[in-house]
């Protein structure tokens, strides 16, 4: 696969997952062709409001079907953009399937998973490796997360989803719900949370 020479031909790209990741791991970018603001990053890689705060844009989805037992039918997974604009938030929420989040450009994110259980972890995806931080990350099915980018500046990732991700699967509750489910993790629940 070539390797894209601006914004606006990443954004034009489709991929099958395997293509996808390979071209990730592949070190396409080259400072002298990315956008330097969040603006014309949203611009460029047609960005749309995302319920859980910031901006995305599907990029792939998998032709292949899976079908499951209770008659869901998903595609075998699905790519979007997700720009996370300084200053804002994803909010705490799961889906049905695992969810890889890859670092690409900004600032460092700083992602928060809550496991069913009430445990609570963070992880820093970004490019300083000696720091701790990751290129990416899994979330497994059914656990919540959120996120938001440390410091000032945007943080752009990577969501890949698999089985590919449906708003049917998309769980969002309100603040009260997730401080009553989980009272130990106020803390993350409020700065997570959307009044």
């Amino acid at each position: 696969m070539a390797k894209p020479t601006s914004c606006s031909e990443i954004s034009a790209m489709k991929y099958d997952c395997v293509d996808f990741a390979l071209w990730l791991s592949s070190g396409w970018t080259d400072s002298s062709n990315m956008a330097t603001s969040e603006r014309e990053l949203i611009n460029l890689l047609a960005l749309q409001p995302h319920p859980e705060g910031g901006f995305y844009a599907e990029s792939f989805r998998s032709p292949r079907q899976l079908n499951f037992p209770e008659g869901r039918i998903r595609s075998a997974c699905s790519v979007i953009f997700f720009l996370l604009p300084s200053g804002d938030f994803s909010a705490l929420h799961r889906v049905d399937s695992d969810e890889t989040w890859n670092y690409y450009d900004g600032a460092p994110l700083e992602m928060t998973i809550l496991h069913p259980s009430g445990e609570i972890k963070t992880v820093i995806l970004g490019r300083n490796l000696s720091a701790g931080e990751r290129f990416h990350h899994v979330v497994p099915a059914g656990h919540w997360q959120g996120a938001r980018p440390t410091g000032s500046g945007y943080s752009l990732v990577g969501c890949t989803v698999a089985p590919g991700f449906d708003f049917a699967d998309f769980e969002m509750p309100d603040r009260d719900t997730l401080l009553r489910l989980f009272p130990q993790n106020r803390e993350a629940i409020l700065a997570l949370t959307r009044e």
